[in-house]
């Protein structure tokens, strides 16, 4: 079955810690690219070695290239394709990186008998091959993404995994591609970071490709609505996710579209959704229509 919040337009960006009283001066809004030099709260070596190898791979570049066309060139939808799972994978890990920076502890590695250095591998190849089903069709696309993400994992895990270790990271990663579509349920926190950050990509030039076709659709209105997208630090919890508006109607975009992410994600007491809409109401050039919502 096809993914209702996957149908609906899209994101870029992520941020630095801030507190409550600090969102309204967001700074730091950049797209937080994963930086394998900087410090993270959990083990990276391992990481870093796995992205080398998958970002150079011809196989799985192909692929991320060839599983745009169906969705854009032929359905018409929004972007689906490298730009897509580059967004993705940074924001899964920088999400994945907060929380453990806010000492929640990770499940499916450990519960397979993993190193914790196996939990942002799991992260990274599942937020990179989670749509590759989309060569196949559009629909139902992550249960095609299944067999065709373990065949590139077939050929990429021997170089870092013996035998066991791989028959197990290949199961993480496969169970996170599936239930990044909405109506599979995560078992794990590694799955849960991937779904909620595949909700991310959420930004207004995301959408670009429904809107120039014509559409003006709430999907494609609320998308366009969405300026920013900003992960940081929490007060409250580990993670706080800030999304600035310009128009109301984005909230349509996050409450369809994140909250359907990260409802039944296992992570929905460590996030904390923050939506602000920046318009003016033109009255007397600093009044907004709406000022603050909190999911």
């Amino acid at each position: 079955m096809s993914d209702p919040a996957d149908d609906a337009p899209d994101p870029t960006a992520s941020g630095a810690p801030a507190g409550r009283d600090d969102i309204a001066d967001d700074t730091d809004a950049g797209r937080h690219e994963y930086d394998p030099d900087a410090a993270h709260a959990f083990p990276d070596e391992r990481l870093n070695e796995v992205l080398a190898r998958l970002t150079s791979d011809e196989e799985v570049v192909t692929y991320l290239e060839a599983q745009n066309v169906n969705p854009v060139a032929r359905k018409g939808y929004n972007d689906h394709g490298a730009k897509h799972v580059e967004i993705v994978r940074d924001r899964a890990l920088r999400l994945y990186d907060l929380l453990k920076s806010g000492g929640v502890e990770f499940n499916g590695a450990r519960q397979q008998g993993l190193d914790e250095a196996d939990e942002a591998v799991i992260v990274a190849l599942a937020a990179t091959l989670h749509d590759i089903g989309h060569v196949v069709h559009r629909h139902d696309h992550p249960y095609y993404s299944i067999p065709l993400a373990a065949d590139l994992l077939n050929d990429l895990l021997p170089s870092f995994y013996g035998v066991a270790d791989r028959v197990r990271v290949k199961a993480e990663v496969l169970h996170a591609i599936l239930c990044h579509h909405t109506e599979e349920q995560p078992l794990t926190l590694e799955a849960g970071v991937v779904r909620i950050a595949d909700g991310l990509d959420m930004e207004r030039g995301r959408s670009r490709v429904p809107y120039e076709e014509g559409g003006r659709g709430i999907n494609t209105v609320s998308s366009q609505a969405i300026e920013r997208v900003s992960l940081r630090e929490g007060d409250e919890t580990p993670v706080q996710v800030v999304i600035r508006m310009n128009n109301a109607a984005g909230v349509y975009q996050v409450d369809s579209l994140l909250k359907a992410k990260i409802d039944g994600s296992l992570l929905e007491d460590r996030i904390r959704t923050v939506a602000i809409n920046t318009h003016n109401d033109g009255t007397d050039g600093n009044g907004s229509i709406v000022d603050r919502i909190e999911l």
